[in-house]
């Protein structure tokens, strides 16, 4: 080659004092870039994960207030404005015509404007306005604190899912309980890190994507089973002693190492076998944490749980003694489903037509027990490092549909409320605008609302990264902001 051809660089490299000068370099950038990485000041920093350990406890990127979350998903989109949005000028002009307004929404032409469904009232010290429909949340008003201005990318309830729990709208992205669990393992090794509690009525309309662990490793996928639907096959088959089952599985655990010092550096292998062991130890510690029996009766009361009027309330009211079961076991994230798939919100909260009475039914069912769930957290003291976020995947819009007696799909503007460990209490952020149809005071996106409570588990969003097709991909994408605001 010839020497005229070589850039600038190129030759200086052929120069001998040049070469040693670049080495030098060289060096000091490796010692400084172990030097960041030791002191986590590296831009991004994906987590160290032992395939023999995948869920062992990680430290987190800075200092954490939380240690791990309950995210309550009302799935079916809950009416802002029958719940926790009071809005005076949409009771004013009830049944007129929403000026400038569209006059076709998601599932067809708009109606008036209706008024709310329920009556609100002051709760509380704070005195916020909140619904009658759900007097036992109201309850802990002064102990929440509100989001109001939160915003969705689509008004369909199955991408809308996506995007609430996995930042994205199209399939395939790992969720966040996948995301908090591969960046800080699990303080449990008997029990999953990251576990999703469906509704008694069904799976949500995005049905496993909620709880997916998308293209990170399998490890970081959720289990999901409930109270009533516990997780299948743990027991041994008909005519095997549990001595039997046991020693069957110490001789393959022998097998399995001995294999697994064979072929050193297999890390699938090693994934393998963790992802057995937690299974075998799983035969035990599901079936006494699953095991609501020896809850007291009066804390069954609490929760709603020995209704035997409301059977769909005695059951998701143990779900959520469930949920806390698992949290005080050590359990990462837990995510708990409250409503199903789409079905004209006879199962969840897609009030499209007759939204008041069906949203009786389905805040009867999730009233009270979440608030016990909440104030059980507290008593217990796991408040101070469990971080509980309840949401839903979009709002609905201040008219009636035409011909209709509910509220079409709204992405614009709804709200969402947060308690627990570094969350400051009795407040509201961010406002939609007089009649509660567009977000229009400190708008936020789903991607702020992860990466608050990301920060609150002492993870920077911006630095959480996996590597996926030459993509370093984020939870947050390349948006969100703490939403400092709200933090104590």
């Amino acid at each position: 080659m010839s020497f005229a051809l070589l850039s600038p660089s190129g030759r200086r490299l052929l120069d001998r004092r040049g070469f040693l000068a670049q080495t030098a370099t060289g060096l000091t950038s490796l010692a400084l870039t172990s030097l960041l990485q030791r002191d986590a000041l590296l831009a991004a920093q994906s987590p160290v994960i032992d395939p023999a350990r995948p869920y062992a406890p990680r430290p987190p990127m800075a200092p954490a207030r939380a240690n791990k979350v309950l995210m309550i998903f009302c799935a079916g989109a809950v009416s802002q404005l029958e719940t926790y949005d009071f809005k005076p000028e949409l009771i004013r002009h009830d049944g007129q015509p929403l000026a400038g307004g569209p006059p076709v929404t998601f599932q067809g032409p708009s109606g008036n404007l209706a008024r709310p469904q329920y009556e609100f009232r002051p709760r509380g010290q704070s005195g916020k306005m909140i619904s009658d429909l759900i007097p036992h949340i109201a309850g802990l008003t002064d102990d929440l604190a509100f989001l109001h201005s939160l915003t969705s990318k689509t008004n369909t309830h199955g991408p809308a899912e996506n995007f609430l729990s996995t930042g994205f709208v199209p399939d395939g992205f790992p969720s966040i309980g996948g995301w908090v669990t591969y960046a800080l393992g699990c303080e449990t090794q008997e029990l999953p890190a990251f576990v999703a509690i469906p509704d008694p009525r069904g799976i949500p309309q995005a049905s496993a994507n909620n709880w997916n662990n998308g293209f990170l490793p399998a490890e970081f996928q959720g289990t999901a089973f409930s109270a009533k639907d516990p997780i299948r096959h743990l027991t041994p088959p008909e005519g095997v002693s549990l001595k039997a089952d046991r020693d069957a599985r110490l001789l393959l655990q022998s097998i399995n190492q001995r294999h697994l010092q064979a072929h050193p550096g297999d890390n699938l292998l090693a994934a393998r076998i963790a992802s057995y062991e937690l299974a075998a130890r799983m035969q035990l510690s599901v079936p006494e944490v699953s095991n609501l029996s020896h809850e007291p009766a009066w804390l069954s009361r609490e929760y709603g749980a020995d209704d035997t009027r409301n059977p769909l309330k005695a059951a998701f009211a143990k779900n959520c003694m469930l949920a806390r079961r698992l949290l005080e076991r050590g359990v990462r994230f837990v995510q708990l489903f409250n409503g199903a798939y789409a079905s004209g919100g006879e199962l969840n909260w897609d009030g499209h037509n007759k939204l008041k009475e069906q949203y009786d039914r389905h805040a009867a069912i999730m009233d009270q027990p979440v608030a016990a769930l909440v104030r059980d957290l507290r008593q217990r003291g796991l408040l101070e490092d469990t971080l509980v976020v309840w949401c839903t995947e979009f709002g609905r819009m201040p008219m009636f549909q035409k011909g209709s007696q509910g509220r079409d799909h709204n992405p614009d503007g709804f709200t969402c409320w947060l308690t627990g460990a570094g969350i400051r209490t009795g407040v509201s952020y961010g406002a939609t605008d007089e009649l509660g149809r567009k977000a229009v005071e400190n708008v936020l996106s789903i991607h702020d609302l992860h990466a608050t409570m990301l920060h609150l588990l002492g993870i920077d969003h911006e630095k959480l990264t996996f590597s996926h097709n030459g993509v370093s991909r984020r939870l947050t994408d390349v948006h969100g902001h703490v939403v400092r605001e709200i933090l104590s």
